[in-house]
């Protein structure tokens, strides 16, 4: 069968091609009824607009880029911050009936790709996820005038639209429960120092420390298991009286466990543990991880909802959600 087109609808509806065209776009200048004999045509004759051509029509694509500053094999490891954000991001894109395109920019020349396929018009919108210090795509896209947010506050000196919890405050919650707990040496295994998230849970490690006479025992790690088991064994052979640890992501704070067991330490009887995130894996853990709960589906929501009203004109302002701390056996 062929596929119907404008003028069949115009036909069945007894309107002009060009009252048709106006409907589909969902442009206002319509009256309720003729609106209406539009859309009865369109249902009685299966009729599907046509991308392209409403592409031009309406200079828009419904289409959003979803840009994960990572490589193919950090995006589809162990992690579930990535899974969950893109699923969680693309769902409420479908509900706004919006077609998302995913694209990893883990090399200098996924950057200049990404940023050629966005010069050209193929995105309506973009939205950034674990980006790095000199990260230069959002520089390149604000630049462009493409409507743009990211997931966390960016580390480049870009005014850009964000979402983000708060990680300060939310390792401040986890560095207070283990000193009222009366542990006296406190190490953490950090993130990454090139992201925000790894910057500012290490600042709220040392904000809580700071009032006390602890001091900072920290190791920095890459948000991986295996680096948090890497780190865990160092900190052990450099502070072998150490009796707390936070991690600044759950999956450090899973392979810290893991040395610690090989090491013969009991958790949390000689060392207690602390992560960060509450990964559906952190309540599976021997013991328990207690964890400080960031809300990743709602903040990848947020994150989606910010970009849609800046197609709107809406407000550019940051969204920072709160975190909470969910103690389990490990502290």
């Amino acid at each position: 069968m062929k596929r119907p087109t404008l003028e069949a609808v115009a036909a069945r509806a007894g309107v002009s091609r060009a009252t048709v065209s106006r409907v589909v776009n969902g442009q206002v200048t319509v009256t309720p009824q003729i609106r209406d004999a539009v859309m009865r045509a369109v249902d009685e004759l299966g009729y599907v607009p046509n991308s392209a051509a409403r592409s031009l029509v309406t200079q828009r694509t419904d289409s959003i880029a979803l840009v994960v500053s990572e490589p193919p094999t950090r995006v589809f490891s162990d992690d579930p911050m990535f899974s969950t954000v893109i699923r969680s991001a693309s769902m409420e894109l479908e509900a706004a009936d919006k077609q998302v395109v995913l694209m990893l920019a883990g090399s200098p020349k996924s950057h200049a790709r990404i940023e050629r396929y966005i010069a050209s018009g193929h995105v309506d919108g973009v939205m950034l996820i674990s980006m790095h210090g000199a990260d230069p795509l959002p520089a390149a896209i604000a630049r462009m005038g493409v409507p743009v947010v990211s997931y966390g506050r960016p580390a480049v000196p870009v005014a850009l639209p964000y979402v983000d919890n708060d990680n300060v405050g939310g390792a401040e919650k986890a560095v207070r429960h283990l000193l009222g707990r009366g542990r006296r040496r406190i190490a953490t295994i950090a993130g990454p120092q090139d992201m925000i998230a790894g910057q500012d849970r290490l600042a709220g490690y040392r904000n809580a420390l700071r009032d006390s006479d602890r001091r900072s025992i920290v190791a920095v790690s890459d948000f991986t298991r295996e680096s948090g088991a890497t780190a865990m064994r160092q900190l052990l052979e450099d502070d072998p009286g150490l009796d707390a640890v936070f991690a600044g992501n759950d999956l450090m704070a899973i392979g810290a466990l893991q040395s610690l067991r090989q090491a013969g330490r009991r958790v949390p009887d000689d060392v207690a543990v602390v992560g960060f995130d509450d990964i559906e894996a952190a309540r599976y853990t021997e013991p328990p991880l207690t964890t400080v709960r960031h809300p990743i589906i709602q903040q990848a929501g947020a994150m989606v909802r910010l970009l849609l009203g800046l197609f709107q004109g809406g407000p550019a302002s940051p969204v920072i959600l709160p975190t909470e701390l969910v103690v389990r056996e490990s502290a």
